[in-house]
């Protein structure tokens, strides 16, 4: 089985719930959106998530940008 036919059965956008290092998937599908660029993220490459915020990001710094939109003082 190659990469491609791993996610093949579920084309589309999933649906996860994020964890403390971890995520479960509600709703099959290969990839999310990040929630800050609108980049999409497979998920055998999702690293970065808010649990608080349930929602994925495509790097650190995309994180980082909202984290600090959320902690502004």
């Amino acid at each position: 089985m190659n990469k491609f036919e791993k996610f093949a059965g579920f084309p589309g956008e999933a649906r996860v719930r994020y964890g403390n290092g971890e995520f479960q998937v509600i709703n099959k599908g290969d990839f999310v959106r990040c929630a800050v660029t609108g980049a999409v993220i497979p998920l055998s490459q999702l690293k970065y998530w808010s649990v608080d915020l349930q929602e994925p990001y495509a790097s650190v710094e995309a994180s980082l940008q909202r984290y600090m939109q959320n902690h502004r003082g």
